[in-house]
């Protein structure tokens, strides 16, 4: 990564949550806890997938990139949250600063993708269910998936090569537990308006153009439901969705929460922590508990690795 020469910043010291020594080592084991959990549990859902064939289908293709972005969100943010917890500040080099910023954005960038995509393929199995299997073919699957890829790519990359011009010659100091955009331009001294102005662009394809497919699906989804006679049937074809409604929910209502309405910055923190931190915990956790395919599978494979336990 090449940054510019004028830029005399060298090490970042993240802040993190402050005034924690009464409950520092409890808040870190808990932390911790999520962390070894949300990526066991991500990890558990991407195995199962790939080891049932009865879950080879557009919904779980899917689901497992979205796992695959939760463990990318999680583990990019863990190691200096958990040292910034314990020893109440942590630094990092400046090139890790940016890196770890251009991880965040691509695993929120390609959870934005993967939602959308997973709403669509909702749409057409609720409300064009006849032409379901012609529509989401395997082959339309893997390439909504390298479609994903590619964008997010091209937004980081769109946004990281701008942002290595600038000169940082300013204090060092990021009040937050983990390099997030504001707080890194806030220590440049070049003129950032360009940045901010291109990260609003970048906005309407990375977020509202997604959040528009989302909306519009829901409202076909929505009204084809209504149509069902019968409330069993209107019951059982809305839980096909329940779970990826749920968890749209609890994406964007992090992110309004965050940039739209005005917080204080602890409560920003918070609001950050439980985006980077838990939700990635309650995906799993969401797709398992009420969706009976993934406990069937995950019982056979269970059992499958007893007996193979059992034959060593």
């Amino acid at each position: 990564m090449q940054l510019s020469n004028s830029s005399t910043i060298t090490t970042i010291l993240l802040l993190g949550f402050q005034n924690l020594q009464s409950f520092r080592i409890c808040l870190f084991l808990l932390l911790l806890v999520i962390y070894c959990v949300s990526v066991g549990a991500n990890l558990l859902i991407i195995l199962v997938v790939s080891s049932s064939r009865s879950l080879h289908s557009p919904m779980y293709i899917f689901l497992t990139q979205l796992s695959f972005a939760y463990i990318l969100l999680a583990s990019i943010i863990a190691h200096n949250m958990l040292h910034n917890v314990l020893h109440e500040g942590s630094s990092v080099s400046f090139v890790g600063c940016l890196i770890q910023f251009y991880l965040y954005i691509a695993s929120e960038g390609l959870e934005c993708f993967l939602l959308a995509v997973m709403s669509y393929d909702r749409y057409q199995a609720i409300c064009h269910h006849l032409h379901y299997t012609s529509v989401m073919t395997f082959t339309f699957c893997i390439k909504a998936v390298l479609l994903c890829w590619v964008m997010m790519f091209g937004g980081v990359l769109s946004l990281s090569l701008p942002m290595n011009q600038l000169e940082f010659c300013g204090s060092n100091v990021i009040d937050h537990f983990f390099c997030d955009l504001d707080p890194i331009l806030e220590l440049s001294c070049s003129d950032t308006f360009l940045i901010k102005l291109e990260d609003m662009i970048l906005s309407a394809p990375f977020a509202f153009c997604p959040f528009t497919v989302i909306v519009v699906s829901y409202v076909y989804i929505i009204i084809t439901i209504l149509k069902i006679p019968s409330v069993t049937g209107r019951q059982k074809t809305f839980s096909t969705c329940s779970s990826h409604l749920a968890v749209v929910a609890l994406y964007y209502g992090s992110l309004v929460s965050i940039y739209v309405f005005p917080n204080t910055e602890n409560m920003k923190k918070i609001i950050a922590l439980f985006n980077t931190v838990v939700t990635p915990l309650l995906n799993p956790m969401i797709y398992s508990l009420r969706n009976k395919d993934i406990k069937e599978a995950f019982k056979k494979l269970r059992k499958k690795m007893s007996s193979a336990i059992q034959i060593i």
